[in-house]
């Protein structure tokens, strides 16, 4: 029997449908991030995140630079979402995820935009920065479905998650690609607005690893159909707390999980004139993070050429 996504047995049952709903009417008192502003999203209210009932989408493309097992050799099918659950001070899509840059559409539009994506030969549907727009997600998926999805779904998240919301996506989420961006508290609600991200981040981590498993399943071609894929971005000065990432995801998930060390940190937005912040990570403080992700334990994963960013296996 050929492989399918789990989401189209909820949307045949259902199932899909019936979350979606549930979903939606949630948005009259959001509480879909831990933020819980409780914003009537469907009168128009805004919470954190600054936005309504309907998906705000930024840009829609095929991607070619993500991680190999997700990009492949045709290219992610990326779906960006405007505006964000956090406020990192960093953000290299600022003007998409603080400035509010994209266009409303309607759930068919955005169902459109995956089905065309597929159309285009994409090896999957990356939703970038989807939290604030979950309900959104899992009514769209529903209409696609029917319209002849077939292709992987991926969330790619900060990792700032609520268990509740997470939920919701099993069985609908093929694909996890959270960040732990963050071991300390005060440094995550200093640079990004997140409030406790430790205890949502972690608990968010252990739920993806609870759907979908420590091990990146692929097909003949290595292209990924389900699993997780965990990233974390090197900071200046040891600020993402690095070594105690790399360890509380070998003892509290497993050694075999995939993680992504990324080095292209670079100032921006908020962080040019930051004496801190306001510089490229240096070859020495990759290493360090290199060295912890050995010490750690991990087995699979990527990292990058320092001096070419090009990525190869851990």
């Amino acid at each position: 029997m050929s492989w399918e996504p789990s989401y189209l047995a909820l949307h045949r049952s259902g199932e899909l449908r019936r979350r979606a709903r549930a979903a939606m009417a949630g948005l009259a008192g959001c509480e879909l991030c831990p933020h819980r502003c409780r914003a009537d999203r469907l009168a128009g209210q805004y919470g954190v995140c600054r936005v309504g009932a309907g998906p705000v989408i930024a840009s829609w493309n095929i991607h070619p630079w993500e991680e190999p097992p997700i990009s492949g050799t045709r290219g992610s099918g990326t779906i960006f979402f405007s505006n964000c659950t956090g406020r990192c001070r960093f953000c290299q899509n600022y003007s998409i995820s603080q400035l509010g840059h994209g266009n409303e559409v309607t759930i068919e539009r955005f169902a459109g935009m995956m089905l065309e994506l597929q159309r285009r030969g994409a090896h999957n549907i990356n939703f970038v920065t989807p939290t604030h727009f979950a309900a959104q997600i899992l009514a769209a998926v529903d209409v696609a479905a029917g319209w002849g999805l077939r292709i992987p779904l991926v969330y790619n998240t900060s990792g700032y998650e609520r268990v509740e919301t997470l939920r919701l996506l099993e069985d609908v989420i093929d694909i996890y690609l959270p960040d732990i961006k963050y071991t300390g508290d005060e440094v995550a609600r200093r640079l990004s607005g997140f409030g406790h991200y430790v205890e949502h981040n972690r608990a968010a981590l252990r739920e993806m690893f609870r759907q979908v498993g420590s091990s990146l399943q692929c097909d003949e071609q290595g292209i990924a159909q389900r699993g997780m894929i965990i990233r974390h971005l090197v900071l200046p000065e040891g600020l993402a707390g690095t070594p105690d990432a790399m360890r509380w995801i070998a003892a509290e998930l497993s050694p075999e999980v995939h993680v992504s060390i990324m080095d292209q940190y670079f100032p921006t937005y908020r962080t040019v004139d930051d004496p801190v912040l306001g510089r490229k990570i240096t070859e020495e403080e990759y290493e360090v993070a290199l060295d912890a992700f050995e010490a750690a334990g991990l087995h699979n994963g990527w990292l990058q050429d320092h001096e070419c960013d090009e990525e190869t296996p851990a």
